[in-house]
């Protein structure tokens, strides 16, 4: 073999299946890795020999984040040896024939001694030490007696007294295991042993398993630990041969069979059964089922929607209607999940129609199967494309050169597709643009939630020994979106725990937590493909995988929004993160792009000027799988910069944008990102304006609380000299006097006037508002008899106001602001005719500049009619004209 693992050995077996294609039996013969102890007890020494009954491929299965999952399901597994090996490993286990296996191999040895320079003298018991388990091997690259490894030996009892040069080897029988890492852990091989049954360990065997029948001989040259050494190698070769010599002594194949005569057609080659509990979908199955058998153009069309919607199930009940409608039309499923499984169904077709020149190595399958169809003569027939979700893997990557793949097919399977008028391909996928590029053009038909009426169908379809009522079906249905796979899920999971569907529920509404666990619990059923995901969850995690390998952008936006509230999301975040996002500056099209992409596969919708809506299973599980890969700390810390970024001042002015804004303020407020400092000054910013959107809207607690922690943590990072800081506690001064904390409100407003005037001066606009802030509080706590005769509330409103004018102009909001502060002081001092008027100005600037229907003006307006209409004056006007009297 040109190298070691099964990859040289499937690449050895096919060349020889091409070239001798009636081999009966194929030998795989070397060395091995055993283990000390088999299931029965029986001890192995080095230098004895495994004969396979199984291979178990333990290398084959998912590797997740906290532990490896085999793939053993009966379309996974190995399978076993046929009838002929069978009956011949029988004979040879029994006592007479594993005497005659045994002498005849001594026989062989001798005439492998007597040839030099093979090494097939026995190295000796004292060379054969078997550590504990645990005991790790000391050093890298030597052997244990250059690196001193001296860890306690197990005793073993064929070895005792027995130091000839002439001992025999055993010969067992068992399930060996096959892959392409070397086992190299104790504690690892008796799990495995324990777990699987398995006797050795070797590289080669599950390589040419499923292309011949196969028998694995191989002689032990070390126990599958650290502890390798190349001394037992020659020799465990010499026995290992000298076995499969005698093996073949008792080989005698049997009479070879007449070859069937080749298929004509038509052909059904699908994987799956029909699903006996598919429901609904009565309009997509009619327009499918109105496709016309042949035209003068080729017919594609694409189903498309997001993963676990039933695209693939309504292309299998499709495939079924098709074979008792049409008879005399092929039906043939193609994986397309990955270029290697495309591969493998094109192979499945070529050997199952006996194409010719099929069994080449030399022929391009691919090829072959896609000219073969497109001859008119092999009838009408449709082909199912499932899970085309890539588009690079059919069209390639845009810039990139045709010889950059790889596979030599990577990235132009698109051309492998049979064009003629009578075949028609029907294709699944999760990626509208995938769907819209393989159809030419035509936009594919969107799988979209079922209703109420096909999820109770459904239900009843897969609990029908189980009791539910209406209103238990539609609580579940709502509660999992309408989704069909986790429905099937939900239906699945309280099959399997014996529970009623209110209890599902109960643990459904406990938490998000919960329902993002319940989506990711593993479950079968028909028509999802072995190497296919065996939950929601990971079904969506294999979508977002795909996004990332096709556009980094939209995978991190996608990861981005998770965080946000999942309605109505701004594209100017999006916008906003693309222009932050470090040493990438992204264009108006780079970013289009990335949002069409997560949009075609049903990520989010929406965007033509009401912002993005996130589907609210997909947001959890997105938010898990951050979670499990630790990002969010890294997203949550960006959402909070660019929700502060975008959040305007939270005035009358802005009310509409703050409202919009609001949910996703709270959305962020919730997360815990890094912690940096930016990432907490962007939260005090934040915490301040919405504060003052929640005082607009009268929310005065909310807005005190968010106020108080966005003063505490600018005091904290910037100091209470900061503007930031002053700006900060000079609203919270406002927010105390509107819940009617006067006291609080004015000793908290004395001291930032305090450092306003030191800090700021007494002409800085903070300054001054503060001045009007406290005349108000004065007055209202009754300090109006102070400050040389004039009250001190009279003499800050008029030092605030004229400084004001001066600063601001007359006309400024913060003028006005003190100017109707003023009115009301004067008022309470008795000064009436002086309060009314300046009133009176307050109402008519307000009207002029800000409008009619500005809070502030409507204020005024409505205190002044109340100040008239409790006094009984008429106030003139500065033009001359009374205002009448209501």
């Amino acid at each position: 073999m040109p190298g070691m693992g099964k990859a040289s050995a499937a690449a050895v077996a096919a060349n020889c299946r091409a070239s001798f294609p009636n081999v009966r039996l194929a030998l795989v013969v070397g060395v091995c890795g055993v283990v000390p102890f088999g299931p029965g007890g029986e001890e192995m020494v080095l230098g004895d020999v495994v004969v396979s009954d199984g291979v178990v491929q333990y290398d084959l299965g998912w590797r997740l984040p906290e532990r490896f999952v085999r793939k053993d399901t009966l379309l996974d597994a190995l399978g076993r040896p046929n009838a002929e090996i069978r009956a011949l490993l029988a004979k040879l286990r029994g006592r007479r024939g594993r005497a005659a296996l045994r002498d005849a191999m001594a026989g062989h040895m001798e005439a492998l001694r007597a040839e030099r320079g093979l090494g097939a003298e026995d190295p000796g018991a004292a060379r054969d030490r078997l550590f504990e388990a645990t005991y790790r091997h000391v050093g890298d690259g030597v052997e244990c007696d250059e690196c001193g490894c001296d860890g306690a030996l197990v005793p073993r009892g064929r070895l005792a007294g027995d130091d000839g040069p002439r001992r025999r080897p055993e010969v067992h029988f068992g399930l060996v295991a096959s892959g392409d890492s070397v086992m190299m852990s104790g504690e690892e091989r008796d799990a495995m042993a324990r777990r699987e049954g398995v006797v050795a360990f070797e590289m080669e065997g599950s390589g040419v398993w499923d292309s011949f029948p196969c028998v694995v001989i191989k002689g032990a040259c070390d126990y599958a630990d650290s502890h390798k050494s190349k001394v037992w190698q020659p020799y465990a070769a010499a026995t290992a041969a000298a076995c499969m010599k005698a093996f073949l002594g008792h080989w005698v194949p049997a009479l070879p069979v007449s070859l069937p005569e080749r298929p004509t057609g038509p052909w059904f080659l699908v994987p799956y059964p029909r699903n006996d509990s598919f429901v609904g979908r009565t309009s997509l199955l009619r327009e499918l089922q109105q496709l016309p058998r042949k035209s003068t153009s080729q017919t594609r069309v694409a189903l498309f929607g997001l993963g676990g919607i039933g695209k693939t199930q309504i292309a299998l009940e499709h495939a079924y209607w098709l074979r008792e409608a049409c008879p005399d039309m092929s039906v043939f499923w193609v994986h397309a999940s990955n270029a290697e499984r495309f591969r493998q169904a094109y192979a499945w077709i070529a050997q199952e129609c006996q194409i010719p020149g099929h069994d080449d190595p030399k022929a391009d399958v691919l090829a072959l199967v896609k000219r073969w169809l497109e001859r008119e003569d092999h009838g009408l027939w449709l082909m199912v494309i499932d899970n085309a979700d890539d588009t690079q893997l059919f069209f390639g990557q845009q810039g990139a050169s045709e010889n950059g793949s790889a596979s030599g097919h990577e990235g132009d399977l698109g051309r492998y597709l049979p064009e003629c008028s009578h075949g028609t391909i029907l294709i699944t996928t999760r990626n509208m643009q995938t769907g819209l590029k393989l159809t030419k053009g035509k936009r594919p038909i969107e799988v979209e939630k079922m209703d109420g009426d096909e999820t109770t169908q459904l239900f009843h379809a897969r609990l029908d020994h189980v009791d539910t009522t209406s209103g238990e079906i539609a609580a579940l249905s709502s509660r999992l979106e309408y989704l069909p796979l986790a429905l099937i899920q939900a239906a699945a999971f309280i099959q399997e725990n014996t529970i009623t569907v209110s209890e599902y529920l109960r643990l459904l509404e406990k938490s998000d937590q919960h329902l993002v666990d319940l989506l990711s619990e593993e479950f079968e059923t028909v028509g999802r493909d072995s190497g296919t995901p065996r939950s929601v969850a990971e079904t969506w995690v294999l979508s977002f995988e795909q996004i990332q390998r096709q556009n980094a952008l939209a995978g991190e936006l996608l990861s981005l929004m998770s965080l946000f509230d999942r309605h109505s999301i701004p594209l100017r975040f999006a916008s906003l993160y693309c222009e932050h996002r470090q040493g990438d500056a992204q264009s108006e099209l780079q970013l289009t792009k990335a949002l069409g992409l997560l949009k075609a596969f049903s990520f989010i919708a929406g965007g033509e000027g009401r912002g993005f809506d996130m589907h609210r299973l997909v947001q959890l599980v997105t938010r898990k799988w951050l979670g499990n890969n630790g990002m969010i700390p890294r997203f949550a810390e960006r959402a909070m910069l660019i929700v502060s970024h975008a959040y305007p001042f939270g005035m009358y002015e802005n009310r509409a944008v703050c409202h919009e804004y609001l949910p996703h303020a709270y959305a962020v407020l919730r997360l815990e990102g890094t912690g940096s400092l930016d990432e907490k000054l962007a939260r005090a910013s934040l915490l301040s304006c919405v504060a003052l959107y929640c005082d607009y809207l009268g929310q005065w607690k909310t807005a005190e609380g968010f106020q108080s922690e966005a003063a505490r943590i600018r005091k904290e990072i910037l100091g209470e000299e900061h503007l930031d800081t002053l700006s900060s506690i000079s609203h919270l001064v406002s927010l105390y006097r509107d819940r009617g904390r006067s006291i609080e409100a004015e000793s908290l407003g004395l001291e930032a006037m305090e450092i306003s005037r030191r800090v700021l001066g007494d002409e800085h606009w903070i300054t001054l508002s503060n001045m009007t802030m406290l005349s108000l509080i004065h007055q209202e706590n009754d300090r109006w008899e102070e400050a040389e005769g004039l009250g001190e509330a009279e003499a800050l409103g008029v030092q605030a106001m004229e400084g004001l004018k001066r600063v601001m102009g007359d006309e400024h909001p913060h003028t006005m602001t003190c100017m109707n502060n003023l009115a009301l002081v004067w008022k309470t001092q008795g000064r009436l005719d002086e309060g009314l008027r300046l009133m009176e100005q307050c109402a008519q600037l307000h009207e002029r500049i800000l409008g009619l229907d500005h809070p502030h003006t409507v204020s005024s307006s409505s205190t002044l009619r109340r100040w008239r209409k409790e006094t009984g004056r008429a106030i003139t006007t500065t033009d001359g004209e009374d205002y009448e009297q209501t």
